[in-house]
């Protein structure tokens, strides 16, 4: 236990210090997230919060491994699941100083997912009756794996849109599963769940609206690594016959954790898609973009998610006994009756485009920008 409070503690600590350092250096470097007509910020805020989420996570992880001879194997996958970190800490960097290609983070993405795959043991081969399968094939399970890790990386980074968004939701989900590995005694993952925890709470102090600064890719795509590997795990723990703390109906359970995030991404992937378009292009189609136009603050928005996972959490955990296919069915049924409504009251205030307020925040947006670029930067 002592190993987990540390790990959370140690955390919190180091990116407590070193956000403020990153917000300061991005002012002076000008490293902005600049608005256009897709995003919702109007005014110019520093990126690369997610540097100062990964210092606090890598370090307190690495430094609070159980020492237990008993978990001496699980202990040794944690330097995998950082090098794994690592890739996707420095694909999130370059892509937040340089833009870069949907083409290239992708091959990145796979082979962060190759090394949690080969190295971490970390495999979907068991689909506990989701759909009727139970054992998955070998090469089957490698598929199922690598496209499970892609999704859950790219739906935090999907819903990264407004002010604590994706960093609430990845609290309350390492929070979710670094209790549940307690429990199980499966003391490492919940070691690297809860140092994830104490790094993104720090994060949120300086995010949440109004941000002083966002995660970028580098915090984002981090964030949707480590969970990608914490569901899959839950999956393969919950649902073994005879363990500490085993669950039926896992995948279920897995799905209602990521649920918010997972069913938003899929939605517009697949819209994207059936219009001919690449499921990466950008629109304003995401949950927190009909939200915000039906007048919801930043605020409103995070608490209605976060809520919205807790009540979908509780569902499952209260329908485990059932059919995992039913479970996910009536889940999916929830959401998508959530979303109609939202969307049908989103048509039924639709503005019209290129109204007073809309004009009046582009020319805030204007002169915000220009503000910052007469600054001086600083030759230290």
């Amino acid at each position: 236990m002592q190993y987990i409070i540390l790990s959370s503690i140690l955390a919190f600590i180091i990116s407590f210090f070193a956000i403020p350092v990153i917000i300061q250096i991005a002012k002076t470097k000008k490293l902005f997230d600049e608005p256009d007509e897709r995003k919702v910020h109007k005014e110019v805020i520093p990126t690369l919060g997610g540097v100062g989420i990964f210092a606090g996570f890598i370090i307190a992880m690495l430094m609070c491994v159980p020492n237990d001879l008993a978990l001496a194997a699980d202990a040794n996958k944690l330097k995998y699941f950082a090098a794994s970190a690592i890739v996707i800490f420095f694909l999130g960097l370059k892509d937040d100083i340089m833009d870069l290609s949907a083409t290239k983070k992708f091959i990145g993405q796979i082979i962060a997912a190759g090394i949690v795959m080969r190295f971490g043991n970390i495999y979907l081969n068991n689909m506990h009756g989701f759909l009727g399968i139970t054992i998955i094939p070998y090469y089957a399970s490698v598929f199922l794996t690598i496209f499970t890790i892609i999704v859950i990386t790219n739906s935090f980074n999907l819903i990264d849109g407004i002010d604590g968004l994706a960093g609430s939701l990845g609290l309350v989900t390492s929070l979710v599963f670094g209790i549940y590995f307690y429990f199980a005694k499966e003391y490492t993952y919940s070691v690297m769940a809860f140092s994830l925890t104490g790094a993104t709470a720090v994060f949120l102090i300086y995010n949440y609206s109004p941000a002083k600064i966002f995660m970028g890719d580098t915090g984002s795509l981090l964030l949707g690594l480590i969970n990608a590997v914490l569901v899959i795990k839950f999956i393969n723990v919950a649902g073994s016959e005879g363990n500490t703390f085993s669950l039926h109906a896992s995948p279920s359970l897995g799905y209602a954790i990521l649920s918010v995030p997972l069913f938003d991404t899929l939605r517009v992937f697949s819209l994207r898609i059936l219009d001919r378009r690449s499921p990466f292009s950008a629109d304003r189609m995401h949950v927190h973009h009909y939200l915000l136009d039906l007048g919801f603050s930043h605020k409103q928005i995070v608490t209605s998610c976060i809520l919205s996972t807790f009540v979908f959490i509780g569902v499952a955990f209260i329908l485990r006994d059932l059919n995992t296919t039913l479970i996910v069915g009536i889940l999916l049924a929830m959401s998508s009756s959530i979303i109609g409504i939202i969307y049908y009251f989103k048509q039924k205030a639709k503005l019209p485009v290129g109204t007073k307020f809309e004009t009046e925040q582009k020319i805030r947006t204007m002169n915000t920008i220009y503000k910052f670029s007469q600054e001086p930067v600083s030759q230290d």
